[in-house]
Formats: structure tokens, C-alpha cells, sequence
């Protein structure tokens, strides 16, 4: 990452392998690197950051030497993220729904408007939201902040990715709610058989 007093080699040194069904955890002390090498998979690296050296192999190649264009097909099919805070990570403008179709429009092309509405309220069925109909139609400040971050989950979820990475997940959330996250976590990957790397 470049700085105003020169490079900083924000991770380095850090090589893991994720099996198909998996579920691996990276732990570290906090500004340990954990949260830029999962980004670094997604191509989401702030402005002044560059990948150096090494590889991010997925299905044959290189996610590395992806172009920004190349990484958007990916990011959201292939590999998804559930980011720390759900207050951040949605649009308050936009209804919950629009924001789960709005992935289903980025790379479902294949589906009708009305298909994609039914998917996105069975995500919110899936991710343990109640009247997910109601729900569809409703703003990220009429939910929780553990509803909310269903919802996350139901975005990132959307096009069944194979491999979801949670970056801290349950950060902002208190700890009955944490546990109820996590439990869903578990049980979505079995029922969609995706790759977790938390």
C-alpha cells in the first residue's frame, strides 16, 4: 500500500488452500492483515493498494492478473462477501429487495424481472427473515441490525456462490444475535454446499 512515507507491505507471507464444502477461519490480532487478504481475493483493494507478487488461484486461474472488468464477473457469481457492519454495507435509499435483484440484474441475465423478485424473497425466506414478502418491500432502517444483516447475507448469497467470505460478520451485532448469525451460517452452507472462509 503507498503512503506518504512509502510502501507498506500491509500482508506478506501468507499462503492457505480452501477445500470445496470448507469452511476456514483466519484469526489475527487486529490490523494483522486479515481483513485486506480477503479482499485482496475479491479485488477490492483500496485505491493506493497492488497485489506484488504471489497468486490467488480459483477454478485454473489467476485471480491476481484479473483485469477490474474480468473481477466483476466473478465477484458476486463465483465468490461473495458478507462485510462487518450491515448498516454500511446496504443502501438506505433503496428498498432490501431492489438491493438483492440488483445482484440477480448484475449477472443473471437468464432470468425474468418477476423470476428474480421470486428468488430474492426466497433468499429472504432462506436467510430466516419472516414475512419475507413484507420484508422485500421495506428500507434497511425498518430492520434490525440482525435482520439487516440477513439481508447481507441474502445479497451475497443470491447467485449461489462457491465460495463465501465473511469478514467478521457478527461485529456490530450483540451476542445472542451473533450466535443466531453464525448458527445460519453453518446451516446455508450445508443447503447450498458453498465454501466459507471467515
Amino acid at each position: 500500500i503507498k503512503t506518504q512515507h512509502g510502501i507498506v507491505q500491509a500482508v506478506r507471507g501468507v499462503s492457505f488452500y480452501l477445500e470445496e464444502q470448507e469452511t476456514l477461519a483466519i484469526v489475527g490480532e487486529s490490523g494483522s492483515g486479515k481483513s485486506i487478504s480477503v479482499k485482496s481475493i475479491m479485488g477490492l483493494l483500496p485505491k493506493n493498494g497492488r497485489i506484488t507478487e504471489g497468486s490467488i488461484m480459483f477454478k485454473g486461474n489467476d485471480l491476481a492478473k484479473f483485469t477490474e472488468h474480468q473481477m466483476q464477473k466473478v465477484r458476486g457469481s463465483d465468490i461473495s462477501m458478507i462485510f462487518q457492519d450491515p448498516m454500511t454495507s446496504l443502501n438506505p435509499t433503496m428498498t432490501v429487495g431492489k438491493q438483492i435483484m440488483d445482484v440477480l440484474n448484475e449477472h443473471r441475465y437468464d432470468m425474468s424481472r418477476e423470476k428474480k423478485k421470486e428468488r430474492a424473497i426466497e433468499l429472504l425466506s432462506l436467510v430466516g427473515i419472516s414475512s419475507p414478502e413484507a420484508r422485500f418491500s421495506q428500507y434497511p432502517h425498518q430492520l434490525s441490525g440482525g435482520m439487516r444483516q440477513r439481508v447481507v447475507i441474502a445479497i451475497a448469497l443470491a447467485c449461489d456462490p462457491q465460495i463465501l467470505i465473511a469478514d467478521e460478520p457478527t461485529t456490530a451485532l450483540d451476542v445472542t444475535i451473533q450466535a443466531q448469525i453464525l448458527d445460519l451460517l453453518r446451516d446455508l452452507q450445508k443447503r447450498i454446499k458453498t465454501s466459507i472462509i471467515m
